[in-house]
């Protein structure tokens, strides 16, 4: 990402198209921390226990995942604008019925359809901004990580002020603004170029998991998430009962801005000086050691808060490496093998919520899902420093052009 230095003053130079799709992507992905907020109040209004109350974001994210291994090739054959249209209406759609379910399974059910329409426009709506953007690839590229970052953070913020007034608010909300996006999008995105498209196997995401730094990569990136997840799933429980929609949306604003602040600029430091591979073995234990001290201080609301933020922090800085690192890895098509990557990456997701908050329920212990989290860090490090020799050609390339990067982040740095 070190490429997009300099394009800070062409970035807002964009057409109306561009801003479009941008304004889209800052709400979908709003829908990774926007139910952080409002998770405890879900459990208490809909009389859920923890366990269940998580399944909100398995279903989401297990659902996007395997859903990654086909948006390539849908995408391929009705092209980005019809690919990014479906993806926004299915979000509309479930977003609203969550909002008006009336049992905590309905509402996890509405939330898979919401992430087969998330893995949809998540997909394409960077080739998309890239396709369209005036002032070259990389300005497009910071645009689309700007409103990735935005996103991020608005999402805890957005759910904590309207989860204030109810637990169904944010899903109102983000149906009206997915509803405005579409509508903007209908407009304003172009058709696509039928000549122009280049079908891709249905079978090409997992043939890439067969290569060794792809594979390598995908099962850090499992062991990985399911530190990530920890941390974002599992603090709103462990933080004291006390603590409103808007103070846990505050909590997570902050953790959302850590981690825009560090993918965007300090990882591009890193990797200009370090090797990748270097990188990752040394943040990965930092958040590690950020897991275990959240467990260890699980009774000071305001030293959980602190690690929240610190391992938002090295997040950011992993999440960009990680993704930079899958572009390297093969000389596959960039979209393909972040797809695979993806999907793997996904599922790590997806099991960390509901399987910490059982350890909980099992060890009577807030500590024990941090310190299991921790541990698949662990395991995490172990699989990068195990696998260097296959990671030795991320190491050993320059910079990819601009366009084939975006394929990569597009799919890559959604998760």
């Amino acid at each position: 990402m070190s490429a997009h230095a300099g394009t800070g003053t062409r970035i807002l130079r964009q057409p109306k198209q561009v801003w479009a799709v941008a304004f889209a992507c800052v709400v979908a992905f709003m829908g990774i921390g926007l139910v952080d907020p409002i998770l405890p109040a879900i459990a208490k209004e809909l009389r859920a226990s923890e366990t269940e109350t998580e399944l909100l974001f398995t279903s989401y994210l297990l659902v996007t995942g395997l859903a990654m291994l086909v948006t390539s090739f849908i995408s391929s054959r009705i092209g980005a604008r019809a690919t990014l249209m479906i993806g926004l209406a299915l979000i509309v759609v479930f977003a609203l019925a969550a909002a008006l379910s009336g049992s905590v399974d309905a509402v996890i059910g509405f939330r898979a359809g919401w992430g087969l329409g998330n893995a949809l426009f998540i997909s394409t709506a960077l080739a998309s901004i890239v396709g369209a953007a005036s002032g070259g690839s990389s300005a497009a590229i910071v645009l689309y990580e700007a409103a990735l970052g935005l996103g991020i953070a608005i999402g805890p913020l957005l759910g904590g002020l309207l989860g204030s007034l109810s637990w169904r608010g944010p899903f109102f909300g983000v149906a009206v603004l997915m509803a405005i996006a579409f509508i903007a999008i209908a407009v304003l995105l172009g058709a696509d170029d039928r000549a122009a498209r280049q079908p891709t196997r249905l079978s090409a995401p997992l043939r890439a998991l067969r290569i060794p730094a792809l594979a390598v990569l995908a099962a850090t990136a499992l062991f990985y998430n399911i530190g990530f997840f920890t941390l974002l799933a599992w603090t709103p429980f462990a933080l004291p009962e006390d603590f409103s929609a808007l103070d846990l949306g505050l909590t997570f604003f902050g953790w959302g801005v850590a981690v825009a602040v560090t993918s965007v600029w300090v990882a591009p430091l890193l990797t200009a000086r370090l090797r990748r591979t270097t990188v990752l073995g040394l943040a990965l234990p930092v958040l590690a050691l950020d897991l275990v001290a959240a467990g260890l201080l699980t009774s000071s609301a305001a030293a959980l808060i602190v690690c929240v933020v610190v391992g938002g922090l090295v997040l950011g800085v992993l999440n960009t490496v990680l993704t930079e690192a899958v572009m390297e890895a093969t000389e596959l098509p960039r979209s393909v093998a972040s797809s695979a990557y993806s999907a793997v990456r996904f599922i790590g997701g997806a099991v960390a919520p509901p399987l910490m908050a059982l350890l909980a329920a099992l060890s009577g212990s807030d500590a024990v899902p941090f310190l299991a989290g921790a541990g698949s860090v662990a395991v995490a490090t172990v699989v990068v420093l195990a696998g260097r020799r296959a990671l030795a050609r991320v190491d050993g390339r320059g910079p990819e052009p601009a366009r084939v990067e975006a394929e990569a982040i597009g799919v890559g740095d959604a998760a």
